[in-house]
């Protein structure tokens, strides 16, 4: 049977042509998905900061979940500080260092921050240079002295001796530059001054705890050291890291990084496994199309049908397999490119790699033969299973009635994509702006089965309203549309798939964006926003100054953090990580948060804002179980609802119950003036004097940047455009690349078919103009059928979407994408098939008959 699918695969290798080109393009999608998911399990940060230390001990960086992936948690977690100590005196520790990073940045001469790597983490104490790769013999700074690491000092112009104005933890100061470090570019204070600004820059005693401790041990000791340590610091729930475990450990938003990807990638997989799914089964079934004659001849010799059915899939096998080699490699090609997408949008630490395994391969070959064998034997059920004698008569025709099942299933399908497309107007979130793409994808699948039925009925209508004076090929091509409603159907709910897809999945992204950025809009009552990233936040003395500025009625901090909390669907509580935007009560005076119930004015202690989605499980006086970013486990009481989700998330935590566990500096601070240009000038000259600190105009704008929460695509001040709307963007335009792969193939393969067609054609007269003119008018016919379809089925979910984010039936988005949709899918559809066409017509007609059979 292999053998003899073989040599059928080599007779018919133009049939088989598209499927080799739909599953090369699957095993691509399929392997760079699995790479994504495999490295957010194996792959490794590699140390940097740490490259010295042997063992690192650190807080868990993660909330395991039983049955699920753990969660990573983003923010630092402390370490007792009194452990340094303890360690330092086992058997084979050479030194212990308790490691603390704060924000630090050095001022140059002219009055500007010296710009070196991340701000929010460059300081760090002297002690810490013990960590370093090479080792640095050099004496450590005194009190009032840095140690410059040798690019911040390149960068400076400082030189041993100088003084340099340095703003550490929010507190500016200037001290004696007693030494450079090579290799690095951070700034190292004395180990007394460096737990002090860790813990805010409070004068009083240092802070009990430290980021994390790392041990230097004699040669060959490592082993042993780490489990003597793992046995020690085990009923604390800490974490002992050796060898690569290193680099994960010293950075926590690189390690949540790396947990994102198996969570993107299982996002990818479902939209990614429709899409494939519809073109692998479209190819195959227009491949054993155009192998009738061949499967009816072997059923009159004597075949069975499930040797016929056995014959078509092994035959699609054959030809999968040998086209899954270069798909297989071309998708770790396509992993690192997307890998290179999430790091430039700050998703992914740029210092993550990628694992490359045979895993991701082998999958995703496993997974399209299982794809393969039972849509290759449905799409040659009906051949085989009629008697041999109808089998080889109907080769050349078309079954006239579509299956009276596939037409119900169809329509099922899309009665049912109704249903899911009222998502948006149950939940206003960007979980629930998913049921639009979703429905609209359901719905095409649905009108791949129905699209015969349709098709035909087109051409019966159109056969009968067609004028007598319209053209021969007019006449030939709606005769053609209904007598070969399969193989135009199969083209039709191809181009109306690619319709559906654009038009809803880049809708969504830009509605919800849209919907987020009026939500803040609407919510700011602020004229200005301060920043300074280059400082690594905005200090609080900052913030209290701006207060006494002329003009100035009201200023609050706003900044974002993340939080694990419970989320129930389906009756089943899983704890999920999200954004949450840290307020004080004096955020009332800058932001209108439309509260439903509640007061902003209670938002101090342990207290949380919902929105109002989630006011239905936590109402006001309710309490609400959170873990913190640092992994802390706190019960918060609700003390507000507010109707700004899109803009602000879902939770929103008092400042006094982030204090401590989250960045040491605000992000922003909103400032509400009285609107004078007095006032507007006065903010200018306060923000001029001192370094780093940036105002900002147009304070709804400015705010995204850091209220605004991550998940809804709020991140995206400034006209930015926020990581994920990239994601899917990204996702968009490669998916949209692989139906229109599908697209040429079916309508390139469909075309090839009709040899015997033209053939005849030409032989009973006709020119080779008219025959051309007839293939162009099937292709207007297909391609207007095509988007009349997707338009309808994308109507109603656009619409929901549109009521449910903007209160209005439109989504929101360039008006071009429709008509340049509209556009690519006629250019497609006419390309498809001349191409084909002139080169079949370039044959003699007695050869093509000869070829055809």
């Amino acid at each position: 049977m292999l053998h003899l699918a073989a040599r059928m695969a080599r007779h018919r290798a133009a049939a088989l042509l598209a499927v080799a080109c739909a599953v090369l393009g699957a095993a691509a999608f399929l392997t760079a998905i699995g790479v994504l998911a495999e490295s957010g399990l194996r792959s490794h940060v590699a140390p940097q900061r740490l490259a010295g230390a042997d063992v690192v001990v650190t807080a868990r960086q993660s909330l395991p979940q039983p049955g699920d992936l753990a969660v990573a948690l983003p923010e630092r977690a402390p370490v007792p500080a009194s452990l340094v100590a303890e360690l330092a005196g086992l058997p084979g520790v050479v030194a212990a260092v308790g490691d603390v990073s704060f924000p630090a940045a050095v001022i140059g001469a002219d009055g500007e921050v010296v710009e070196a790597g991340d701000a929010a983490s460059a300081g760090h104490g002297w002690s810490s240079t013990a960590l370093l790769g090479s080792a640095v013999t050099s004496a450590g700074p005194a009190v009032g002295q840095v140690a410059l690491g040798s690019g911040l000092a390149a960068a400076a112009g400082a030189q041993v001796g100088d003084r340099v104005q340095v703003i550490a933890a929010g507190t500016p100061g200037t001290y004696e530059v007693a030494t450079i470090v090579p290799g690095v570019s951070g700034v190292y204070f004395d180990d007394a001054t460096a737990l002090r600004l860790a813990d805010g820059g409070q004068a009083a005693a240092p802070t009990a705890t430290v980021d994390l401790v790392a041990l230097r041990v004699g040669p060959g000791a490592v082993d042993e050291v780490a489990d003597t340590v793992r046995d020690l610091v085990q009923d604390a729930g800490l974490i002992v890291s050796t060898g690569d475990a290193r680099g994960d450990v010293e950075s926590p938003q690189a390690t949540a990084g790396r947990g994102l990807l198996p969570a993107i990638a299982g996002s990818l997989s479902g939209v990614t496994l429709l899409v494939v799914g519809f073109i692998v089964a479209g190819a195959l079934a227009v491949s054993i199309s155009a192998q009738r004659r061949d499967l009816a001849l072997l059923r009159a010799v004597g075949a069975t049908p499930r040797q016929v059915r056995s014959l078509a899939a092994w035959q699609a096998t054959v030809v999968s397999v040998a086209a899954m080699i270069p798909g297989v490699a071309l998708g770790y090609l396509l992993a690192e490119r997307l890998r290179h997408v999430l790091a430039s949008s700050g998703m992914l630490s740029p210092d993550l790699p990628l694992t490359f395994g045979p895993l991701p391969g082998v999958a995703a070959a496993v997974l399209l033969v299982l794809v393969v064998q039972p849509a290759a034997r449905a799409a040659a059920r009906r051949v085989s299973r009629l008697p041999a004698t109808e089998a080889v008569a109907e080769s050349r025709t078309e079954p006239r009635t579509p299956s009276r099942a596939r037409a119900l299933t169809g329509g099922a399908l899309i009665v049912g994509s109704l249903g899911i497309a009222v998502t948006p107007l149950l939940a206003r979130t960007p979980e629930g702006a998913i049921g639009a793409s979703l429905a609209g994808i359901v719905a095409a699948i649905g009108l791949a089965l129905v699209g015969p039925l349709l098709v035909g009925g087109v051409g019966r209508w159109l056969a009968r309203r067609l004028p007598a004076r319209a053209s021969a090929s007019t006449w030939l091509a709606v005769a053609h549309t209904h007598g070969h409603s399969l193989r135009v159907g199969a083209a039709v709910s191809t181009l109306a798939l690619v319709v559906v897809f654009t038009l809803t999945y880049a809708f969504t992204q830009t509605t919800v964006l849209a919907a987020a950025a009026g939500d803040l809009r609407a919510a700011t009552t602020a004229q200005a926003t301060l920043s300074a990233p280059a400082l690594g936040g905005v200090s609080d003395e900052v913030a209290a100054a701006v207060r006494d500025v002329p003009g100035v009625e009201a200023v609050a901090p706003l900044s974002t953090t993340t939080v694990v909390a419970p989320l129930t669907m389906f009756g089943e509580t899983t704890m999920e990580s999200a954004p949450a935007a840290i307020l004080t009560p004096a955020s009332a005076g800058v932001l209108d948060l439309d509260l439903r119930d509640g007061d902003l004015a209670d938002l101090t202690g342990d207290t949380v804002a919902v929105d109002a989605g989630s006011a239905r499980a936590h109402p006001v006086g309710s309490t609400l179980d959170l873990v913190l970013g640092d992994g802390t486990p706190v019960r918060a009481e609700v003390v507000a609802v507010h109707g700004r989700g899109l803009a602000f998330g879902s939770i929103i935590l008092a400042g006094d119950l982030a204090a401590g566990h989250s960045a040491h500096l605000a992000q922003s601070v909103l400032v509400r003036t009285d609107g004078t240009a007095a006032a507007s000038e006065a903010l200018a000259g306060f923000a001029a004097e001192r370094p780093g600190v940036v105002l900002l105009d147009g304070s709804a704008d400015a705010s995204a940047g850091a209220g605004a929460s991550a998940e809804a695509g709020g991140a995206g001040g400034l006209g930015a455009v926020p990581p994920e709307l990239w994601i899917n963007l990204v996702v968009l335009a490669v998916l949209l690349g692989y139906l229109l792969l599908g697209v040429v193939n079916t309508l390139f393969a469909g075309t090839l078919e009709r040899r015997h067609e033209i053939a005849a054609l030409l032989l009973a007269g006709a020119t080779t103009r008219q025959v051309r003119s007839m293939t162009r008018r099937e292709a207007a016919l297909a391609s207007g059928v095509a988007l009349a379809a997707g338009g309808l089925l994308s109507v109603v979910p656009l619409a929901m979407l549109g009521i449910g984010f903007l209160d209005r039936p439109l989504p929101a988005g360039p008006w071009w994408l429709a008509p340049g949709v509209a556009a690519l899918v006629v250019v497609l559809a006419f390309a498809a098939v001349e191409l084909p066409t002139r080169r079949t017509l370039r044959t003699p007609p007695a050869r093509m008959l000869a070829e055809a059979l």
